[in-house]
């Protein structure tokens, strides 16, 4: 089993982009209309104006661009996509310096495998993208880095995928706190655990869910739950408390970001189910001081900055189980 990642730098979305839309556009479609998706335009336009206005004119550009039908003006705003989850661990470590670690955790199969650079609203950001707008992990040129993990929770509801609330907050926001209030203000469809850390070293975890209110912690990791376990089949499947504790002593020990980026890559946070949408498909860690990050496998890496970020392709190959 094996993926494609490809690094792509495009100011404003252009040539590029449109390129991967009309690639990558007949799968999402076919996504959208497997699980029953209901097109209505003037409600997601509605909510992107109501709860992330910055984005209105970003989203104007990316559907004029690419001609969007009504499906895909729908799906570009992230208003209520069908409901899917992923795994994944972080951390962020301040030993030597401030470091985001993350492992994305899901299947090759339905995996961009695009780190792009962009400054879409004037700020360059560097991002794994997914459902071409929003982001996976991330950071700004501010310095402001964060990473997503799955909830542990069944329920869906009201909101937008997360990951187009980080994008969001990578377009317009540039500290911890900035990007701790938009978590308490946009919706989430699904329940997601968002750690974020900028140049300060300062941590927060945001535990958001659809169906109550967000909880700011000060947690420097997280898995897939929070607080108890709500889910136990997912939480059986997926180790998150196995990997949690791992995790935090791991952190209790005070070990290097060096090292903390080792067990990344080293069972039980290195997973190898891929077939069953569990493999562990790269190490991303982010440094907002030097404002530099790389993206890690058991015999490659990518390094990427804001003052040279080069664009390239490398195909991966994993071992599963």
């Amino acid at each position: 089993m094996e993926s494609l990642f490809t690094s792509i730098s495009e100011p404003i979305a252009d040539f590029k982009w449109k390129k991967i839309f009309n690639e990558r556009w007949p799968a999402y479609e076919a996504w959208l209309t497997a699980n029953g998706s209901v097109y209505d335009s003037k409600m997601s336009l509605a909510a992107l104006r109501k709860y992330m206005p910055g984005m209105v004119d970003t989203h104007e550009h990316l559907c004029h661009l690419v001609n969007a039908n009504e499906a895909a003006v729908c799906f570009l705003t992230g208003f209520q996509p069908p409901a899917y989850n992923s795994a994944c661990s972080q951390a962020v470590s301040t030993k030597d310096t401030v470091q985001l670690i993350r492992n994305y955790d899901y299947h090759p199969d339905r995996f961009e495998g695009l780190l792009w650079m962009t400054a879409w609203n004037g700020k360059k950001v560097i991002a794994s993208s997914d459902c071409l707008v929003g982001v996976l992990d991330g950071m700004n040129e501010d310095g402001l880095a964060l990473s997503l993990t799955f909830g542990g929770r069944e329920i869906v509801g009201f909101g937008f995928g997360l990951p187009f609330i980080l994008r969001y907050i990578l377009e317009f926001c540039s500290n911890v706190a900035e990007a701790v209030n938009v978590l308490l203000n946009v919706p989430s469809h699904m329940s997601y655990n968002v750690t974020i850390t900028d140049k300060t070293g300062i941590i927060n975890t945001v535990q958001i869910a659809p169906d109550r209110s967000a909880v700011v912690t000060s947690a420097a990791f997280t898995t897939n739950h929070q607080g108890p376990i709500e889910w136990a089949e997912n939480a059986g499947f997926n180790k998150t408390a196995q990997r949690a504790t791992f995790l935090e002593n791991l952190l209790f020990r005070g070990v290097s970001g060096d090292d903390l980026t080792h067990s990344f890559l080293q069972p039980p946070l290195y997973n190898t189910k891929y077939f069953h949408g569990l493999g562990t498909l790269y190490t991303a860690v982010y440094n907002p001081i030097e404002r530099t990050m790389y993206l890690r496998w058991p015999n490659d890496i990518m390094v990427q900055s804001f003052d040279i970020f080069t664009e390239e392709k490398k195909l991966i190959k994993f071992n599963h189980n």
